[in-house]
């Protein structure tokens, strides 16, 4: 007589997997999320995405939208995000904040440079001259002088500023 309900030895077992209910919501709430960073992209910035017409069309919508029809807008995007595959998204959104991140970090680079261009003076300013040899080593000095003095003096620090001006530009120019 057979065995009722069992299996034999030989054929494989199904792997079920069990996602609990808090789970399946912690899911679509990150889903949510993930359109809400992309409802408040510029356009601009939203054309580059890897978006299908009807996602970009409700990112859009939501972008128009205030208060209660902005969040029904959002809890849709973030129904239509269950049936896409959200990796390509999420890549360039993880792209995008990374080159933020960057340039931010060249940011403190700089303001660090500047002050040590005016603590240090001719020290800093020949660091600053093995790298970009067309800068103007004496306009450098002499900002760095009249910094040092707005510090002692307590004013507003345009000398500082225009130092930082000098280094993003020789920055920008070549090209780093």
């Amino acid at each position: 007589m057979g065995r009722k309900n069992k299996r034999e030895p030989w054929e494989e077992e199904e792997e079920i997997i069990w996602v609990s209910k808090s789970e399946m919501k912690r899911d679509m709430e990150a889903l949510q999320k993930l359109g809400q960073q992309l409802v408040e992209l510029r356009p601009s910035v939203l054309a580059k995405f890897p978006l299908d017409d009807d996602m970009r069309t409700a990112v859009v919508d939501a972008q128009r939208f205030e208060k209660e029809a902005r969040r029904r807008q959002l809890q849709l995007i973030g129904k239509m995000m269950r049936t896409r595959d959200v990796e390509p998204i999420q890549a360039a959104l993880d792209l995008l904040q990374n080159k933020h991140n960057q340039q931010t970090i060249e940011l403190h680079k700089l303001e660090k440079m500047r002050d040590r261009v005016i603590e240090s003076g001719d020290e800093a300013i020949n660091v600053v001259m093995e790298a970009h040899p067309n800068a103007d080593r004496q306009k450098l000095r002499q900002l760095a002088r009249q910094a040092k003095k707005e510090q002692e003096s307590n004013k507003p620090p345009k000398a500082s500023r225009e130092i930082f001006q000098i280094l993003r530009a020789l920055k920008a120019e070549a090209g780093e």
